[in-house]
């Protein structure tokens, strides 16, 4: 029996690079008159505690030494720092190559906490789709019928778009982020809050990227609005939700919602990124998440990661129905585009082959210095789950090289390629 069904029912970046499935880069919002008064912080239940540094286990030798290798082959893309962990079932598998800080030179903590941007969506869509197990929302209900004229505007009309449309995005509905392009713009914007009905009023002032369900189009906008519905449902705020339903019953304790609080939780590697493909590095590390709200705000480990996907896709959140609609798929043609081969897009949670055959499920992240990448192999046997810490959304070749290896990365530890 899937977790949720324990939970009280009164519980609670330009547009080629939005198309790598993760809200690309360092972002800001188009500029507003006034800073928005800040939200109530979203903290954890509990003190955050360091994770537990991770033992190299004897078991699965040839797992481990192609981890090694891939990971230092991500690392020679020009990134700073890799960390990745593959999960066998029969042991923790971590490997590390790069440096955690730029300055000190100190090695990558292993199971160190991380942005994980994108990554957030898959732990959103798990609550709203709980919430549609209990009867509780219709994945065809409209935007207009919990969110009553927010989605207006430009010709965007929230009577035309429905829940299930938000999650896969298929909802035409414009993005509201883009890249910042100068470490001074940066600065100016990093420690701004923003309420989720801002962001998506600065979605409202574009048009809509296509007609709702005509296409298949990456758009942050789609999961503030989820985020925004699971509160009008529930009474709480998403934040509130996914800790209640995912994180606790799953015992993830180094999974964060930071919310207004800009720090990282230690041990954490630091974050840089290059404004302009000729740029040197910047220090990212610190910054405000009310951006990314329920489209990438959350904080995590490779470990947790490994254990949520794991969780997810074995049953352990979702009633099978319920699975079952997250698992379906249409294609992702933005992305196999751009090379990645037969990328499928479900409710939060995308597919790809594997080069030994079937596929994977999973999702990664890009936001603010960090690239976050996990999933599942099919057969639920193998996870992976892997951090890198420096993204500069400017040089698309440079982004398509670190993509390129880690995908190469992913397929090696789910195929079990040694």
């Amino acid at each position: 029996m899937p977790v949720s069904s324990s939970v009280s029912s009164s519980r609670r970046f330009g547009p080629r690079l939005m198309a790598v499935a993760a809200a690309a880069g360092v972002v800001v919002a188009a500029s507003a008159s006034a800073r928005p008064p800040s939200p109530v912080p979203s903290t954890p239940e509990q003190p955050i505690t360091p994770p537990a540094v991770l033992a190299e286990p004897e078991v699965d030798s040839a797992t481990l030494a192609r981890l090694r290798e891939d990971v230092r082959a991500v690392r020679a893309t020009g990134v700073v720092g890799v960390l990745g962990e593959v999960d066998t079932g029969a042991g923790r598998l971590p490997a590390r190559s790069g440096v955690a800080d730029r300055a000190t030179e100190a090695a990558m903590p292993l199971n160190g906490y991380f942005r994980i941007g994108s990554t957030t969506k898959t732990f959103v869509a798990t609550v709203v789709l709980q919430l549609a197990g209990e009867g509780r929302l219709a994945l065809d209900d409209t935007v207009e019928k919990w969110l009553p004229g927010v989605v207006r505007g430009n010709g965007n009309d929230g009577r035309e778009v429905t829940v299930r449309q938000l999650l896969q995005h298929t909802s035409g509905i414009p993005e509201y982020l883009r890249p910042a392009t100068s470490p001074r713009q940066w600065r100016r914007e990093r420690l701004r809050t923003w309420q989720p009905g801002q962001l998506v009023a600065l979605a409202m002032k574009r048009k809509p990227s296509f007609a709702p369900g005509a296409e298949w189009g990456y758009s942050n906008t789609n999961y503030v609005l989820a985020g925004m519905i699971i509160r009008r449902v529930t009474g709480y705020d998403w934040a509130e939700e996914v800790r209640q339903r995912v994180l606790t019953p799953l015992a993830l304790r180094h999974t964060v919602i930071p919310g207004a609080d800009p720090y990282l939780p230690d041990p954490h590697a630091r974050a840089y990124t290059r404004f302009t493909p000729d740029a040197k590095l910047t220090d990212v590390t610190t910054h405000d998440q009310t951006l990314g709200d329920a489209a990438g705000a959350m904080i995590s480990t490779t470990g947790d990661l490994n254990r949520f996907f794991r969780a997810l896709l074995g049953g352990r959140l979702l009633a099978p129905a319920q699975l079952a609609e997250m698992r379906k798929t249409v294609p992702a043609k933005a992305l196999q585009a751009m090379g990645v081969t037969g990328a499928a897009y479900g409710l939060g949670l995308m597919y790809r082959p594997l080069s030994c055959g079937g596929g994977y499920w999973g999702h990664g992240g890009d936001e603010a210095g960090f690239s976050t990448r996990a999933g599942v192999a099919g057969d639920g046997r193998r996870s992976v789950a892997v951090e890198v810490t420096s993204r500069s959304p400017a040089d698309l070749k440079a982004l398509l090289r670190t993509d390129r290896a880690l995908s190469t990365l992913v397929d090696h530890a789910l195929c079990g390629t040694g």
